[in-house]
């Protein structure tokens, strides 16, 4: 048998060879491989105890592999989507078939399944999106594994022409740029500017600006998604060595679209766990951008676990926008009443603009380092 320690997920092609080649793929857990042209290591490899997850596979292959004693859930048909996937979303895969129009994407129609089933009280249909979301967070933790990632939370609304995005693509240039993950909820805005900045950290300073220009072509994924998205890809396209962020968007909220930048999209159809899931690996800290109700439900979601932090360790967060944090939506006098005498007190703070906000989250990682 496997070590139950060891990593037992295979989730490529590349890896099934490699461990087939051993002769046994006792106890290993395949997820969404095909394996249509791998009939004869099935039949020649002790699979016992294997979990099969969404793996095509000839009928005879499909027999001796259950013979062995391992389970095969197999693949789901006429989905849009992949219950079993085992690596996260790319945004060349979500927005396949742009050119004929956003509707036809694969991230469109997965949209379209969950509003004609997210309340038909189907239990397999529940499931499936239960399946999905538990597979994706596994995919996200193992992307993640030994990275510092920082968020950066703002609303969607922000236009990409104006002052705002550009200060938010800066922040996520200057982040990445400094070696942190930049992970974002993964849609337009905010989040669209800070993951942009992210994939031309590696880019000269020049292509922000230029790049930019282009988007503001298309300022809003309304009144279309399709020009909206097609205008990121001609960023793309420009500048196509991008470096990596991460987008953890939702289809629960499927009018917004996922954005282009991010290298690595851990999409949900649950919001709850997307939002929770999103600040928890946001070990790094979390910047809080200006924003409405979803910005102002992230800061006291992030500030429970840092109230109750008793080791001294809470995550840094940093405000930006001392007019709208204190007037405009006051959440900043309550979370500093909240911190009052608790570890947290330290690890909080509110800057006036988005270029304050790397260096006080610097400083906040530097004090906590030296205690």
């Amino acid at each position: 048998m496997v070590n139950r320690c060891s990593d037992t997920e295979i989730e490529t092609l590349a890896e099934f060879d490699r461990v087939a080649a051993r002769g046994s793929l006792s106890g290993y857990r395949v997820q969404s491989v095909n394996l249509l042209e791998r009939t004869f290591a099935l039949l020649s490899s002790d699979t016992s105890a294997a979990v099969f997850l969404g793996c095509p596979m000839e009928p005879d292959a499909s027999a001796k592999v259950r013979a062995d004693g391992a389970l095969v859930f197999p693949p789901v048909p006429d989905l849009p989507f992949n219950p079993y996937r085992g690596l996260l979303y790319s945004a060349d895969e979500l927005f396949t078939g742009l050119p004929g129009g956003y509707e036809t994407t694969p991230d469109a129609q997965s949209y379209a399944w969950f509003q004609e089933t997210k309340a038909d009280g189907d239990v397999f249909s529940s499931m499936l999106r239960s399946i999905h979301d538990d597979a994706i967070s596994d995919a996200l933790d193992e992307h993640l594994a030994g990275a510092r990632v920082v968020g950066v939370m703002g609303g969607h609304a922000m236009s990409r022409g104006g002052l705002d995005y550009r200060g938010a693509a800066e922040l996520g240039r200057e982040l990445a740029r400094s070696g942190l993950t930049v992970a974002t909820g993964g849609g337009p805005g905010a989040m669209e500017a800070a993951n942009l900045g992210a994939y031309l950290a590696s880019a000269p300073d020049e292509a922000l600006p230029e790049a930019l220009e282009i988007l503001a072509k298309a300022p809003s994924f309304t009144p279309s998604v399709s020009d909206w998205a097609r205008a990121a890809f001609a960023v793309r396209e420009r500048w196509p060595d991008g470096a990596d962020s991460v987008g953890i968007p939702t289809w629960f909220y499927g009018h917004e679209p996922p954005n282009a930048f991010a290298g690595h999209i851990a999409k949900y159809f649950a919001n709850a766990t997307r939002e929770d899931g999103l600040l928890a690996r946001s070990n790094a800290g979390v910047v809080f951008l200006p924003g409405a109700a979803g910005t102002l439900q992230e800061i006291f979601d992030n500030a429970t676990p840092n109230y109750y932090e008793s080791r001294g360790e809470p995550t840094p967060m940093v405000l930006v926008d001392r007019t709208h944090w204190t007037e405009h939506l006051p959440a900043w006098p309550l979370l500093k009443a909240l911190a009052r005498g608790r570890a947290m007190e330290s690890r909080i703070a509110l800057v006036d603009s988005v270029d304050e906000a790397p260096a006080a989250l610097a400083a906040m990682t530097a004090a906590a380092r030296t205690k």
